[in-house]
């Protein structure tokens, strides 16, 4: 009698951790499928965001920096994703480059010019493709006073409520590329520092709602 009850309570206590982990990989994975997800207006989750850039060095290497401060707004039907816009603007005297000397002459009106120019932006147009949850979006880009047409690259990582903040939340990284000539900024383009950008993104947004 006393072995079938520790045979029984062993069974019980396996079923209870079995829906326990279950339960647990429910709460950690977020849903991976666009289709799946909630329609609204979402902010930027500013705790888990990040925006870097990347330079050509002489040919030597990837010069790598960042922006520290930066916002955006996201409207997303997964219904209708070629109406999602997609808002993000940034502060640029927030420049890092890692070297409190150069971040500070990025700044400057040689570079950033941030005292005339104090913000970059740039707006989604038009959804251009879309393949399952990868898109690529057209939009404009706003950096010292020049608009210019660039192309956001975004895959979609996940969503669902973020067990830790009680928010839901959407999971997204993408990328820009372009020729910082074209908007005036080529100061020693000539000298080997490359013309050509690659803006990385990776964010999370939460419902605004």
């Amino acid at each position: 009698m006393l072995s079938s009850f520790k045979i029984y309570r062993k069974f019980a206590l396996m079923l209870a951790c079995s829906a326990l982990l279950v339960s647990c990989d429910r709460l950690l994975t977020p849903e991976t499928s666009v289709q799946e997800l909630r329609a609204g207006q979402y902010t930027l989750d500013k705790d888990h965001a990040t925006l870097m850039f990347k330079i050509n060095h002489l040919g030597f290497s990837s010069y790598i920096g960042r922006f520290n401060e930066f916002d955006a707004n996201l409207d997303f039907d997964p219904e209708n994703i070629a109406d999602a816009s997609l808002e993000v603007i940034v502060n640029t005297s927030s420049i890092d480059v890692n070297n409190t000397e150069f971040s500070e002459e990025l700044r400057g009106s040689d570079w950033f010019d941030v005292a005339t120019f104090p913000q970059a932006v740039f707006r989604t147009t038009s959804l251009l493709e879309s393949n399952e949850n990868s898109f690529v979006f057209a939009g404009d880009l706003t950096l010292l006073g020049v608009t210019q047409p660039v192309t956001l690259n975004v895959d979609f990582h996940g969503g669902g409520r973020n067990f830790l903040t009680r928010k839901y939340t959407l999971g997204f990284s993408g990328d820009v590329n372009f020729q910082r000539s074209a908007f005036g900024l080529d100061n020693l383009v000539a000298f080997g520092i490359g013309d050509d950008i690659e803006l990385e993104l990776h964010v999370e947004f939460q419902d605004s709602n």
